[in-house]
Parts: C-alpha cells; sequence; structure tokens
C-alpha cells in the first residue's frame, strides 16, 4: 500500500494570486512610508543661500536623525527651523563642537587654517570680515554657500546640534 501525501502550499488559483499580489503591494507601500516618516525626507530649498552649490526651487533629500546618523562635520549640508520665521533653512557646517571660526578678507579660517572652498566665490566677498568665534560643545558653525546672501551663524551664533532635522545627502 502506498501512501499519499497531500500539498500544504496554497492552491494557485486566482484568489491566491489576488491575496499574494495585495500583500506584496501592502508591504512595499508600508515601506516607502516608514522610509519618508524616520529616515528620507525631500526638502525643497526656499533661498539662495546656498547657490551656486544647491539652487532655489531645488528639491534635495534630508537623511533624519537616528542612530545611523552621526554627529554633522565639516561641509556636511544641514537642515533646520529657523528661530525667526520657522522656514526650514539649508546651510553648510563649516565648523564643528569646540573649533575656532573667524573670517578675515573672505577667507575662512578653522582653527587659524585657511579652508579651501570651491562653492565660494571669494571675489564677491572681498573685504568681508568676521570675528574669531569658539564653538561651543553640543554645536556647529553653520554658513551659506553665497556668503553674500546668507543669513547664517555668523548672524545668529552656532547651532545646537539637537536643532537640525538632519543632512542633506548627495551634495558635495
Amino acid at each position: 500500500m502506498s501512501v499519499r501525501t497531500i500539498p500544504v502550499s496554497v492552491p494557485d488559483n486566482k484568489r491566491g494570486r489576488k491575496l499574494r499580489r495585495r500583500a506584496w503591494v501592502l508591504a512595499a507601500a508600508s515601506s516607502v512610508l516608514a522610509l519618508r516618516i524616520w529616515v528620507l525626507e525631500p526638502v525643497t530649498v526656499q533661498s539662495d543661500s546656498m547657490s551656486p552649490t544647491i539652487a532655489s526651487g531645488s528639491i534635495v533629500f534630508l537623511v533624519k536623525p537616528g542612530p545611523w546618523l552621526q554627529e554633522p562635520r565639516h561641509g556636511d549640508v544641514v537642515v533646520f527651523t529657523s528661530t525667526v520665521d520657522g522656514s526650514r533653512v539649508v546651510k553648510r557646517v563649516v565648523a564643528a563642537q569646540n573649533q575656532s571660526v573667524e573670517i578675515q578678507d573672505a577667507v575662512l579660517y578653522i582653527d587659524g587654517i585657511p579652508q579651501d572652498e570651491p562653492y565660494v566665490d571669494l571675489e564677491s566677498m572681498d573685504g568681508t570680515y568676521s570675528p574669531l568665534t569658539l564653538v561651543p560643545s553640543g554645536q556647529v558653525f553653520v554658513m551659506g554657500d553665497n556668503r553674500e546672501r546668507s543669513i547664517d551663524s555668523r548672524d545668529y551664533g552656532p547651532l545646537p546640534v539637537e536643532d537640525m532635522d538632519g543632512i542633506i545627502i548627495g551634495v558635495q
């Protein structure tokens, strides 16, 4: 006498395929929504303070803070909410905590060392000075690449790291 085995899988019928397809669509939509809520967010740049690196009206992607996000470093482009008008602001980190910042004749000095900033038009800023500032612990000094048109840490001081919404990806 032979023993017959009964298949355990769901029969490949129209209803089964439809249910599997719906489950995959639901899983994909949930993943995209979770990614958007907790990790990655599109942001529209609303000013020309980061020009020519990021033009006004451009859409950039913000990586939100979390265990995957390290402390911001020199050169990172960050987003935060303005304390003046509540708008989202995009600026570049030029100095981290415990560093000194100074601008002499349009050249940025960090800890007394002149910085190479190919994205800044030094000729449009000729004669610009900013006093020596020490960045406190837990804060960063941010500036726009379009230094002539940027309202930044030179105006309102260093930015607390916890006030940042995240770091923009894909910007050099």
